[in-house]
């Protein structure tokens, strides 16, 4: 499925029509294919402050193939090649002072993105600040590039990640993310890194060869599109949904040559059944995504027991029952394990009618930061993925006002695919990510709801 104003929009009449009418015409957006460059186009790093990552981003950025231009070619308004991305290296921010060289270097710079381009700055975690005024310029960052992805336009995007002191080496992997076209529907976010141990040589083709995978939900919408990407990337994948969608589900799971297990998770018994299935079948699990998820809508005054308890069960519950089981369990869990929730713009920002959506859905960001520790003990990790309005045919059968208006309330002006969370729930289950734990990835395409 695809964002029907998007394709008119850049169609032939569309394009004379919304021209015409002043209407907004969103692009479309650079999504990954296999085989392609990571950028279309050269990249510009910068600095603001002392620096310290800017020498080895310059690194990962040309072992990639990308070609990296200094700061002095960039200046130059709209004159030179189109850049791909534009990098800021904003580490080692002393006061709000420093600032004023992030703007030097971005203003220029913007200029000359190219479309479906992306921005990057580096910083200091503020938490980590030693004076009211460092704390205050690190603060400063994230204000600068929430706005920076409100202002740009044609697809591109800009995103932050901290990096503290100690985590340099967890950065190669989340910096080729957010330039890549896997994170085609993620903007204006703000990711933290931690010190992990990160495995070298990983093959960029098929970062999740011999792994194997569960997809909880896996026989439609989103929970397919995961199925497929992970196929894609190498795993063996275990698709997992209730026996009513057996059908279905053995279907994708035949499509991407992987395992269907019919099994209702919100059982007594699911827990135990699965891990006997992993444990015997597989020799235990790489990677796990809690995707399946139902909704159950009423206002709360309106709203009966069974609405309640029902979606909870299956949005929080269940997925605390089989992590804590997988965890209890020797061998159901690789070490180095990936953990991927499914979490909701509307467990961020609340949503009318969805109370009980919405607190299972901040439930689960809530379990994922509390369990991230136990996990980096065991050099695994666990992490959320928000998604914002995926075009699925579940929300095709919205009314079209409805739809229409949470397609457009972001600054991309479009809805997002089931494969834009597919790509950043895979990125998070790659070995590469082993730096990213306890963290919520909101793929919404900077909503205007919520932070």
């Amino acid at each position: 499925m695809a964002d029907w104003y998007t394709s008119f929009a850049n169609s032939g009449v569309g394009t004379t029509i919304t021209e015409q009418l002043g209407l907004p015409r969103p692009v479309e957006l650079r999504r990954y294919e296999p085989g392609e460059p990571l950028l279309p186009g050269p990249v510009v790093v910068g600095s603001a402050g002392a620096g310290r990552l800017r020498d080895a981003v310059t690194t990962v950025l040309r072992d990639a193939g990308v070609t990296v231009q200094s700061p002095v070619t960039a200046d130059g308004g709209t004159d030179g090649e189109k850049l791909g991305a534009v990098v800021l290296d904003a580490t080692g921010l002393t006061g709000p002072g420093d600032l004023a060289a992030a703007h030097d270097f971005l203003a220029p710079a913007i200029k000359r993105l190219r479309a479906s381009g992306r921005v990057l700055v580096l910083a200091d975690p503020p938490s980590d600040a030693g004076s009211p005024a460092q704390a205050a310029a690190r603060q400063a960052v994230d204000g600068l590039v929430r706005s920076i992805a409100k202002e740009l336009r044609a697809g591109s995007t800009a995103n932050a990640i901290h990096v503290p002191e100690g985590a340099e080496g967890s950065l190669a992997s989340p910096l080729r993310f957010f330039l890549s076209g896997r994170s085609a529907y993620v903007d204006g976010q703000l990711l933290t890194l931690s010190a992990a141990d990160v495995p070298t040589g990983e093959d960029d083709a098929k970062p999740l060869a011999g792994k194997v995978a569960v997809v909880t939900g896996a026989a439609r919408g989103i929970g397919a599109a995961i199925a497929e990407v992970m196929a894609r990337d190498g795993a063996h994948v275990v698709a997992v949904d209730i026996p009513a969608a057996g059908d279905k589900l053995a279907r994708v799971a035949n499509e991407i040559g992987g395992t269907a297990l019919q099994l209702d998770i919100t059982a007594e018994d699911a827990p135990q059944r699965l891990v006997e299935h992993l444990t015997e079948r597989h020799g235990g699990a790489d990677v796990v995504v809690h995707n399946a998820g139902i909704t159950r809508d009423k206002l709360l005054v309106n709203m009966d027991a069974a609405r309640w308890n029902t979606v909870m069960a299956v949005n929080l519950q269940a997925q605390l029952d089989i992590t804590q089981a997988l965890l209890d369990t020797d061998g159901a869990l690789k070490p180095d394990a990936r953990v991927v929730c499914v979490s909701s713009q509307s467990g961020i920002a609340g949503n009318r009618g969805q109370t009980n959506y919405a607190a299972s859905k901040a439930g689960v960001i809530g379990m994922v930061r509390a369990w991230a520790p136990h996990f980096a003990e065991r050099g695994a990790t666990i992490n959320a993925v928000a998604p914002g309005f995926i075009i699925t045919e579940m929300t095709a059968k919205m009314p079209f006002g409805t739809r229409e208006i949470g397609s457009r309330i972001n600054s991309l002006q479009q809805g997002g695919l089931p494969v834009d969370v597919a790509e950043t729930i895979a990125w998070l289950s790659q070995p590469g990510s082993a730096g990213v734990n306890g963290q919520t990835v909101r793929v919404c395409g900077q909503s205007l709801l919520g932070a």
